[in-house]
């Protein structure tokens, strides 16, 4: 809960109250509105409030809630939106607004047209509509070009949908220019009108002016009204800072607005998301606070900005320098939705970082790479209790990520935990994929859980290979094997000859010459292990039973990996399965087909690399599972409930498997496998 510490409040900018009209926000801390993926056809139902419910028991200010909530019907749902063009959606508001206000922080939704960003075959399978025809690359629907009679429709749907949104007993609401419907206008890119909606920069604000004249007339003046508003379409986009300033203040001088929500850049490629819109790891912190900052000085009223100010120490620059008014930490609470509390109350080193790892733009939002309960928060607790029963003496084997984090919520509940990582460092495969050019910052999830289980008390053992006699030898009540995987490398013939991406990664093997990498993954180990090859001066070939590189990551890393690639000069093979190797004239001959064609081909290099995954280092598993309570069976409806786990007998421990010791699979579900058993423990 949040209890902050006067005196610590009394010296940070980040805690200083904010009112705007009649609304008194207790500090400068928001989530800003995001499609978070956990709506019931198109309703917040439980679960879509709980999620941010737990961000108000954690300190924040204000949630934005509802990303891209859509106004009327030709505007469909697209990427799991909230639908605020229809009445059943109030009394979902009414007590989605009623829980957030009892923890004392400020609800609002965001609400919009997507304009030509919609999708003609989704929803009501409607034509898309816009300024003008003009089809937008990411989402590729051709628009039909607004009449009058569109025009006019959409204006009264906003005000119906903020009418709504004030009758569920919100704070305010915001509009969305960027790349939708009013941004539409707003652009020359987009707005090729020569009537009185396109042409001269008045013109083009015409639209935005009537749907918020629409909005004040249907709502009145108290209730809060903002616009989350580009400040410089920069590379890609017409609008420049001098014509967004100038857009911005003929909505100041109308009363249109009471605060802009300042992004940067245009959202129609995912290059400009990836870069611009949303950036991630590898990127600056804090990319945008001077242009916003700018903007900020020549408007005059409250902005709020959030845009990689992913740690407290970004946030806390970009407030007390006057660049914005509000810190829209959004993906660090999503990490740590009590990054506030902590904060508050002088515990700022006890805050899960957010590394940037874009888990949560995954098709699985809005699930944090490392924290596993965002999302859960009606099964998965944030804060874990302590044990109502027995303090057990846990055994954790293995110090990658899911041994480290088993050990952390065994030693929140409060048992006697020790952990044991049979190298010299923990970290497990975390060690191995921070070793690339933009990935360093995964290290965040390992610093963070050893300087909590230094906080707690466990007692932390490396270069403490455990058998099954040391296992046994501790006398243990439970044991947690989070022993990992070692590399899969499965060929029908060859597989000796290869040598595995992990082999590259760690120094183990020096490649020169003609190298053959095959990613039979699409995960991040093939890309790291060509970029470590090409940077010793390899010739490298790559490729990828996929159709495309990177498969299996995110929007964001996919693209990252793909600008490297053009960087390094590597061209990837795709949809090509490497089927056998055979030494040859002192080279390796390795025998491919195509995934389409079904036609072979053949290629001679000098080394031939491996990414398929790992498969489970579980010799200690099969040693003890017999003396185990529950045979080392894992309950999967028990696991899936975070409930304690039958035991098939009254004597012996209880045994589980997690992480890769189970399955190759990725840091998430590694977090995810460790606090479902650990926390009923």
């Amino acid at each position: 809960m949040y209890k902050p510490d006067p005196a610590v409040v009394a010296k940070d900018s980040l805690l200083q109250p904010l009112t705007i009209k009649h609304v008194r926000f207790r500090n400068r801390f928001m989530s800003t509105s995001h499609a978070c993926g956990l709506e019931v056809n198109g309703m917040p139902e439980d679960a879509y409030q709980s999620y941010h419910e737990e961000k108000a028991k954690g300190g924040i200010a204000l949630s934005m809630f509802g990303g891209s909530s859509n106004v009327d019907r030709d505007s469909p749902n697209i990427f799991r939106q909230l639908n605020v063009g229809v009445d059943e959606i109030i009394p979902h508001l009414q007590r989605f607004s009623a829980r957030m206000h009892a923890q004392g922080a400020a609800l609002m939704c965001q609400i919009t047209h997507l304009g030509r960003r919609g999708d003609p075959y989704a929803g009501d399978r409607l034509p898309t509509i816009a300024p003008s025809p003009v089809r937008e690359t990411l989402h590729r629907s051709i628009p039909k070009e607004m009449d009058d009679h569109d025009i006019d429709r959409v204006v009264k749907a906003y005000g119906a949908a903020a009418v709504r949104c004030k009758e569920g007993g919100l704070d305010g609401i915001e509009t969305l220019a960027g790349g939708h419907l009013i941004g539409q206008f707003l652009s020359p890119a987009t707005n090729r009108r020569t009537d009185r909606f396109g042409g001269s920069l008045e013109n083009r604000c015409r639209f935005a002016l009537m749907v918020h004249d629409a909005i004040r007339r249907a709502v009145g003046d108290k209730f809060l009204v903002g616009m989350r508003f580009v400040v410089d379409e920069g590379p890609d986009g017409t609008l420049r800072f001098d014509e967004c300033v100038k857009a911005a203040l003929i909505l100041k001088e109308a009363g249109a607005v009471d605060f802009f929500n300042a992004i940067y850049g245009t959202m129609d490629t995912t290059r400009a998301l990836a870069v611009e819109n949303m950036p991630g790891m590898g990127s600056p912190l804090a990319p945008w606070v001077e242009p916003v900052g700018a903007f900020r000085r020549e408007i005059g009223l409250p902005v709020f900005h959030a845009a990689r100010l992913a740690d407290v120490a970004s946030a806390r620059f970009a407030v007390a320098q006057g660049k914005v008014d509000m810190a829209g930490m959004t993906r660090a609470q999503i990490a740590d939705p009590y990054l506030v509390a902590k904060m508050a109350s002088g515990r700022e080193s006890e805050i899960r970082p957010c590394v940037g790892a874009t888990h949560c733009q995954s098709p699985y939002r809005p699930s944090c790479l490392h924290n596993p309960a965002t999302g859960r928060e009606q099964v998965l607790k944030h804060i874990i209790p302590k044990t109502s029963g027995p303090r057990r003496k846990v055994v954790v084997v293995g110090g990658g990520p899911a041994g480290l984090e088993a050990a952390r919520i065994s030693a929140e509940r409060g048992h006697d935990v020790s952990l044991h990582e049979a190298t010299p460092e923990f970290g497990g495969q975390v060690l191995i994929g921070a070793t690339g050019s933009w990935r360093r910052d995964l290290m965040g999830i390992v610093e963070w859980r050893i300087a909590e289980l230094q906080r707690l008390g466990v007692a932390l053992h490396t270069n403490a290979y455990m058998d099954e006699n040391d296992i046994l030898g501790l006398d243990p009540d439970v044991v947690i094997l989070a022993t990992g995987g070692i590399p899969l490398i499965d060929l029908a013939q060859g597989s000796d000859l290869c040598v595995s991406t992990w082999d590259v990664l760690t120094g183990q093997v020096a490649l020169t010459g003609d190298i053959l990498i095959y990613d039979g993954t699409g995960r991040h180990p093939g890309p790291l292990a060509a970029e470590r090859a090409k940077a010793a001066g390899a010739n490298v070939e790559y490729v990828s039973i996929d159709a495309q590189l990177a498969e299996e990551l995110t929007y964001a890393e996919r693209f990252r990996w793909k600008k490297t690639f053009l960087q390094l000069g590597i061209h990837v093979v795709p949809e090509t399965r490497l089927l056998r190797v055979e030494r040859q004239n002192n080279r390796l001959l390795a025998t491919l087909v195509n995934e389409v064609s079904s036609e072979q081909s053949q290629m001679s290099v000098d080394h031939v690399v491996i990414e398929q995954g790992s498969i489970p280092g579980d010799e200690s598993y099969a040693a003890i599972r017999g003396r185990s309570a529950n045979d080392g069976v894992t309950d999967l409806e028990a696991m899936v409930k975070a409930a304690p786990q039958p035991r098939m007998r009254k004597d012996g421990f209880e045994l589980h498997r997690i992480g890769d010791a189970v399955a190759s699979r990725n840091i998430h579900a590694a977090m995810l496998d460790a606090l479902r058993i650990c926390s009923a423990l």
